[in-house]
């Protein structure tokens, strides 16, 4: 699912917390990605971009704050 997807899904409100789970290089384990997601995670991706961990953070970051005007 794409970020801005995921952001939106409830258009009635902005969420009031977001946690970001930057994966390592080569990307989460699939039993990672389902613990995750039994657990209320949304997975996302940032299309066909593969960052560097440090900078998926700080792009993640930037887009969430566009995305929900903040």
């Amino acid at each position: 699912m794409a970020l801005r997807e995921a952001l939106h899904q409830s258009r009635k409100k902005k969420p009031q917390t977001i946690t970001l789970l930057i994966g390592p290089q080569g990307g989460f384990a699939e039993q990672e990605v389902r613990l995750a997601c039994d657990n209320g995670a949304i997975p996302v991706g940032l299309g066909p971009h593969i960052l560097r961990t440090e900078t998926a953070a700080i792009v993640t970051t930037a887009l969430i704050l566009h995305e929900l005007d903040a």
